[in-house]
Parts: C-alpha cells; structure tokens; sequence
C-alpha cells in the first residue's frame, strides 16, 4: 500500500479514529487503526468491541492495500507535522512497517496483519431515517450533563432515545438521569422512525457523536436495532453496541402538581450561583434560595470557609419558599437554557423542583432539593 494524503485531512481523520481507542489495552490490536486504501479513498477504522468509528478521506492511491498502526502514535506523528504537508504511507507488509513521510520527516512504525482487526458484525436495522445535525446535537447535547455515573445502575449509563408522546403527537425523545436531576429533550419526529425501538446510547457513544454534529448543513443518517445504533455522515460511520438493559419509567419523577412560579434571566440566576457557591470548600454543597414576592435570595453557609449571600429580582407571586440544591446541579441545568428566561416551577421544600426554558415546552428539566 502507498498513498499520499494532505496532512490537515489525515489529522481529521486519524483523530476521530484515535479518541475510540482506549488507552490501556489488553488485546494489542486495538490499540490500532486499520488503514485500507481503495479507488480514490482511504479509510481509517478503529474499534474498542463496543464502539466502531469508519473515517474515509480523499487520498491519492499509488497502491492499493491494507495494513494497521498504533493509532495513538500515527495521530501524534501528524499532530505535529507542519501546516500543509502532503503526508506520504507507505506499506511494507514483509517487514511489518509503515513509512510515514512528510518533507524531511521521515518515520518507521511497527504495523500488525490487517486479518487480526475485529470488524463490527453489521446488523440488520429495524429502523433508518435522518435528522439534520442541529437537532441531534441538540437532543444528546442538553440531555447528557445528567447521566449516571454509577457503575451499578448500568442501565442509568446513556442517553434513552425513543419515540415518545408529546403535548402535539409523536416526537423523537432522549431522556437521562441519575436520579438526582433529569433531562428530557423534544424533537419533531422524523420521516420514516416510527417504528424505531428504544434504545440507551452509552456515555462514550455520545461523547464520540458529538464530533459528527458540528457541521449544521449536515443530515445525520440514524439507523437503529435492538442492539445496535449507527450514525452517518457521508465521510464518517460511528457504529455502537446500546446498553443492554430497561431505562426506567422516567415520567413517574416529572413532577406534574408544582404550582410556584418562579422566573428569572437564567444567566444572572448561573452567575449568581456560581459566585456564592465559591465559598464552599465542596462543590456539592448546598445553596439556598429563599424566595418571596419578587425577590429571590441565593445563599451558602459553610462553617469551615464563610458564607456568601446575592439577592436577584425575579418574577415570583407565591408564598415564600425556602429551598436547598446541589449548586453543581442547579449551575448544570441553568447552563443549558438558550432562552433568556428560566422558568422554575416549585411544590415545596421536600418536592423535585422543575425547569423549563421560557415558554419552551420541548425541554424539560428535574432536580431533587438538598436539606439546608
């Protein structure tokens, strides 16, 4: 195999391979990226058994063939090659080497056979369709700050994906939680996913997809199994194995009887947050908000290192509350509001809290209160 590439596009394509590849391994070949050079292409996959990313970039082919690297080792080799350079591969199969040549850099890496790379078993999709790139990006990017990091609650390791009922018909639904705060994003159901089954994308599946969403013009091609979901691009194939397990019934927690309204520029309300919770020697300790007509109160007492108190004017009729949350929490959920306007909607002291974003009924968001 002898292919020539120009550096900027093997570095995009190396480094979507690499960050797959896990670091410690015990089955050397999957510390490798499998390079295989056809017609016009090259192709560079990479697998870690439960996820499988394919990156195919234009490349002049002297020779065609195959052969597999350290995937690590290849990407910061063209990491830190100039701007611009036309990157020269050149496999040598007898020897188990791969010349890498750029200018007058010049580079010799161990390679392994090409038959010892494990491919993904390609599955028979029970559904396919396709969703433009701002919307995917949206549902997995406003969902994932509150999955589970438990190991135990496995089930609790990803995103649920599914088609649910909203307020106007179906919609395209990805949950999470770990129990302490929830997130449930909307989106319009796309043509031909009615039939798609639930599935739980893992964490490190959804850390990998958010590469593939950062172009808007782009439709993502979804294709779901029970086993199995892949998203395409025209130049990138992400394939992974679900969670094997049953999300719990998430719409028992969404609190449905909360009656007091609070509003407030959810800006002003992160900053505040984040400035009081400062004097907090743990990030999990708690903030109160007091609240009373029009005017919220932001306050943390730590014994060991001070106390800090911010008051912020809010839109608030009821009567007065006073509540306590995990300031990570509540700094994570009012992060993720595009709107100007939070929209908190409070039972009691003891009762999940609930916030939306402005009028926007497409995402919804839970947490639990702390004792203050």
């Amino acid at each position: 195999m002898k292919i020539s590439v120009e550096r900027g596009v093997l570095l995009k394509a190396v480094s979507q391979a690499q960050s797959v590849v896990e670091r410690r391994n015990t089955i050397p070949i999957l510390a490798n990226v499998l390079i295989e050079a056809e017609g016009s292409d090259v192709t560079f996959r990479a697998t870690d058994l439960d996820i499988e990313v394919v990156d195919k970039a234009p490349a002049q082919v002297e020779r065609a063939g195959a052969t597999t690297v350290a995937a690590t080792t290849l990407h910061e080799i063209v990491r830190k090659l100039p701007d611009g350079a036309l990157v020269t591969l050149t496999a040598d199969s007898a020897a188990g080497r791969l010349a890498v040549e750029a200018g007058r850099s010049n580079f010799s890496l161990a390679t392994l056979p090409k038959e010892d790379f494990p491919v993904m078993a390609s599955s028979e999709y029970a559904s396919n369709f396709s969703v433009p790139a701002p919307k995917l990006r949206r549902l997995f990017d406003k969902s994932k700050f509150a999955i589970s990091t438990e190991e135990t609650r496995y089930y609790l390791n990803g995103v649920y994906m599914h088609i649910a009922d909203g307020d106007d018909g179906k919609v395209l639904r990805c949950v999470a939680t770990d129990g302490h705060r929830l997130a449930r994003i909307d989106s319009e159901l796309p043509d031909n996913a009615g039939d798609m089954p639930g599935v739980i994308v893992p964490r490190k599946t959804v850390g990998e997809l958010r590469k593939l969403l950062d172009d808007d013009d782009m439709q993502i091609a979804v294709s779901v199994s029970e086993t199995k979901v892949r998203f395409a691009t025209p130049d990138i194939t992400l394939t992974s194995k679900v969670i094997d397990g049953t999300f719990p019934d998430y719409t028992r927690v969404i609190p449905v009887g909360n009656t007091r309204k609070m509003e407030v520029d959810a800006s002003d309300f992160a900053k505040a947050v984040d400035r009081v919770a400062t004097v907090s020697s743990e990030r999990s300790r708690a903030v109160k908000l007091q609240l009373d007509e029009d005017r919220l109160i932001l306050s943390v007492n730590a014994p060991d290192s001070g106390a800090a108190e911010e008051e912020l004017a809010v839109a608030y009729g009821d009567e007065r509350l006073e509540i306590g949350f995990n300031a990570k929490y509540l700094l994570e959920i009012a992060s993720q509001v595009d709107r100007e306007n939070a929209v908190f909607m409070f039972n009691s002291s003891g009762d999940p809290t609930l916030m939306r974003e402005g009028t926007d009924q497409s995402a919804v968001y839970v947490v639990m209160p702390m004792r203050v």
